[in-house]
Protein backbone atom coordinates (compact mmCIF):
# COMPACT_ATOMS: atom_id res chain seq x y z
CA UNK A 1 0.00 0.00 0.00
CA UNK A 2 1.19 3.47 -0.77
CA UNK A 3 -0.25 6.67 0.68
CA UNK A 4 -0.42 9.64 -1.69
CA UNK A 5 -1.58 13.23 -1.38
CA UNK A 6 -3.07 14.93 -4.43
CA UNK A 7 -4.58 18.37 -4.96
CA UNK A 8 -7.50 18.89 -7.34
CA UNK A 9 -8.96 22.36 -7.84
CA UNK A 10 -7.46 23.57 -4.56
CA UNK A 11 -8.71 20.61 -2.46
CA UNK A 12 -6.17 18.22 -1.00
CA UNK A 13 -7.00 14.52 -0.93
CA UNK A 14 -5.04 11.79 0.83
CA UNK A 15 -5.50 8.43 -0.85
CA UNK A 16 -4.21 4.95 -0.15
CA UNK A 17 -3.33 2.97 -3.27
CA UNK A 18 -2.88 -0.78 -3.45
CA UNK A 19 0.13 -1.66 -5.55
CA UNK A 20 -0.36 -4.56 -8.02
CA UNK A 21 2.18 -6.82 -6.30
CA UNK A 22 0.56 -6.43 -2.86
CA UNK A 23 -2.44 -8.42 -1.65
CA UNK A 24 -3.69 -6.08 1.10
CA UNK A 25 -7.39 -5.06 1.01
CA UNK A 26 -8.35 -1.77 -0.64
CA UNK A 27 -8.96 0.96 1.93
CA UNK A 28 -11.29 3.87 1.47
CA UNK A 29 -9.66 7.25 1.15
CA UNK A 30 -9.83 10.06 3.65
CA UNK A 31 -10.15 13.69 2.65
CA UNK A 32 -8.22 16.60 4.05
CA UNK A 33 -9.29 20.19 3.74
CA UNK A 34 -6.68 22.75 2.76
CA UNK A 35 -6.05 23.23 6.51
CA UNK A 36 -5.35 19.45 6.67
CA UNK A 37 -8.16 18.59 9.08
CA UNK A 38 -9.26 15.05 8.20
CA UNK A 39 -12.87 14.36 7.28
CA UNK A 40 -13.72 10.67 7.06
CA UNK A 41 -15.37 9.26 3.98
CA UNK A 42 -14.75 7.60 0.65
CA UNK A 43 -14.51 10.66 -1.54
CA UNK A 44 -11.94 9.42 -4.00
CA UNK A 45 -11.44 5.74 -4.47
CA UNK A 46 -8.11 4.08 -4.80
CA UNK A 47 -8.59 2.55 -8.24
CA UNK A 48 -8.38 -1.15 -7.73
CA UNK A 49 -9.91 -4.39 -8.84
CA UNK A 50 -13.52 -4.77 -7.85
CA UNK A 51 -14.14 -1.13 -6.93
CA UNK A 52 -17.12 0.38 -8.76
CA UNK A 53 -17.01 4.18 -8.71
CA UNK A 54 -19.45 6.96 -9.47
CA UNK A 55 -19.07 8.43 -12.97
CA UNK A 56 -20.59 11.74 -11.81
CA UNK A 57 -21.72 13.65 -8.75
CA UNK A 58 -25.30 13.14 -7.63
CA UNK A 59 -27.60 11.59 -5.04
CA UNK A 60 -28.08 7.87 -4.47
CA UNK A 61 -31.76 7.05 -5.09
CA UNK A 62 -31.43 3.27 -5.21
CA UNK A 63 -29.11 0.57 -3.90
CA UNK A 64 -29.96 -2.66 -5.68
CA UNK A 65 -27.50 -5.08 -4.05
CA UNK A 66 -26.59 -6.30 -0.58
CA UNK A 67 -23.34 -7.59 0.91
CA UNK A 68 -22.84 -11.23 0.04
CA UNK A 69 -25.00 -11.10 -3.09
CA UNK A 70 -23.61 -12.73 -6.24
CA UNK A 71 -23.67 -10.43 -9.29
CA UNK A 72 -22.93 -10.86 -12.97
CA UNK A 73 -21.20 -8.31 -15.18
CA UNK A 74 -23.83 -5.71 -16.15
CA UNK A 75 -26.13 -6.25 -13.14
CA UNK A 76 -27.63 -3.06 -11.68
CA UNK A 77 -25.82 -2.00 -8.47
CA UNK A 78 -26.77 1.61 -7.72
CA UNK A 79 -29.04 4.28 -9.19
CA UNK A 80 -27.89 7.91 -9.03
CA UNK A 81 -29.95 11.04 -9.68
CA UNK A 82 -28.31 14.17 -11.02
CA UNK A 83 -30.15 17.11 -12.58
CA UNK A 84 -33.45 15.14 -12.46
CA UNK A 85 -32.02 12.30 -14.55
CA UNK A 86 -31.22 8.79 -13.35
CA UNK A 87 -27.89 7.15 -14.04
CA UNK A 88 -27.65 3.38 -13.60
CA UNK A 89 -24.38 2.00 -12.24
CA UNK A 90 -23.77 -1.60 -13.31
CA UNK A 91 -21.31 -4.26 -12.20
CA UNK A 92 -18.09 -4.13 -14.18
CA UNK A 93 -17.33 -7.78 -13.40
CA UNK A 94 -18.96 -10.87 -11.96
CA UNK A 95 -18.40 -11.73 -8.32
CA UNK A 96 -19.70 -11.37 -4.79
CA UNK A 97 -20.58 -7.97 -3.28
CA UNK A 98 -18.03 -7.45 -0.49
CA UNK A 99 -19.04 -3.91 0.52
CA UNK A 100 -21.79 -1.43 -0.24
CA UNK A 101 -20.24 1.95 0.53
CA UNK A 102 -23.31 4.18 0.05
CA UNK A 103 -26.97 4.26 1.08
CA UNK A 104 -30.10 5.83 -0.38
CA UNK A 105 -29.93 9.57 0.22
CA UNK A 106 -26.13 9.74 0.14
CA UNK A 107 -24.65 12.56 -1.94
CA UNK A 108 -21.69 11.27 -3.94
CA UNK A 109 -18.92 12.89 -5.93
CA UNK A 110 -17.42 11.84 -9.24
CA UNK A 111 -14.91 9.05 -8.64
CA UNK A 112 -16.30 8.09 -5.23
CA UNK A 113 -16.29 4.35 -4.41
CA UNK A 114 -19.83 2.93 -4.38
CA UNK A 115 -19.50 -0.87 -4.24
CA UNK A 116 -16.65 -3.38 -3.90
CA UNK A 117 -16.98 -6.73 -5.68
CA UNK A 118 -14.68 -9.68 -4.94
Amino acid sequence: MKRLRITVEGKTYEVTVELPNESAPVASAGVSSPASSPISGSVLSAAGPGIVTSPLGGNVVGVNVTVGQEVKEGDLLVTLEAMKMNTYINATSAGKVAEVLVAVGTAVQEGQALVRIE
